[in-house]
């Protein structure tokens, strides 16, 4: 147990600590998840962590840290009361790339190409951005940022060497990066489906899949609803004669119901076209 003085004194010493204040240390202690480091002016115990993704955004072998190296990093964040200060080594040996990450803005339209294609994501060589020291561009697009609508393959929303702009969503300091989106630039159909169609309105779509928990049944472009199981259990007019939907049926539904939040339409076959059986 840690003697209350000492952790007067860590507290003290953590408030002197600021966001983007750059500090030395010596490794404390080296471990998979990252390095304990003794920050200079407090000799009592080790307040600094480096993440081990914070150490470099190159190969992993490239931080070559070990205990009793001298430490400079840049302060990422201060917990005055776990009583640490959060750093990172690889703000410091890449200025240019930190620097430009840094001065970016939520919502801020970025431009670019398609450097690589992986099967977690894209990267994007950014026209004003400085080079990455391990990954083919510094921009990031995840999978569910490329479209609003499913894809089977990437190649079917990108392809190597087209030019992109998205929308900046995050610094990842982690890695070094810039998250982007590509779906955040173009129009939404979902909002459109929404905004357009009321509570108990009937749309026409197609029935695209069959599962335990109902059909669904796509009513706009990349747009699916779902009819619950419970919805199928009986014909609106209790005519047992009428045949259940198959993959590819056209159909009627009503509306039941729109959640923005999740992204989901609800739809019912009690007010629709007796078509869906």
């Amino acid at each position: 147990m840690r003697d209350p003085s000492d952790d007067q004194a860590s507290r003290r010493f953590l408030a002197g600590l600021h966001v983007g204040d750059i500090c030395g240390g010596t490794a404390t202690e080296v471990t998979p998840r990252g390095v304990l480091v003794t920050l200079d002016g407090f000799a009592a115990r080790p307040l600094g962590v480096v993440g081990s993704l914070d150490l470099t955004w190159g190969p992993r072998h490239s931080a070559g840290v070990e205990v009793g190296r001298r430490i400079t990093a840049e302060v990422l964040a201060v917990d005055a009361d776990d009583g640490r200060a959060w750093l990172s080594t690889a703000a410091i040996q890449h200025p240019e790339l930190w620097a430009f990450l840094r001065s970016l803005r939520l919502g801020e339209t970025l431009s670019g190409t398609v450097a690589a294609i992986e099967n977690f994501g894209v990267f994007v060589a950014l026209d004003d951005g400085p080079d990455h020291p391990a990954f083919p561009g510094v921009g990031f697009i995840s999978i569910p940022e490329l479209s609003w609508t499913r894809f089977e393959t990437i190649a079917e929303v990108v392809q190597v060497g087209q030019r992109v702009s998205c929308e900046f969503l995050q610094f990842d300091t982690t890695n070094g990066e810039a998250r982007l989106s590509l779906r955040a630039k173009r129009p939404d159909p979902f909002r459109a489906v929404a905004d357009g169609t009321e509570m108990g309105g009937t749309l026409r779509g197609r029935v695209t899949k069959l599962a335990p928990i109902g059909v669904f049944v796509r009513v706009a472009d990349g747009i699916e609803g779902l009819v619950p199981s419970p919805e199928l259990s009986s014909t609106p007019e209790g005519d047992a004669s009428v045949a259940a939907p198959e993959v590819g049926d056209e159909v009627t539904v009503t509306v039941a119901g729109i959640d923005r939040v999740r992204r989901t339409v609800l739809l019912s076959r009690r007010q629709g076209s007796p078509d869906l059986g």
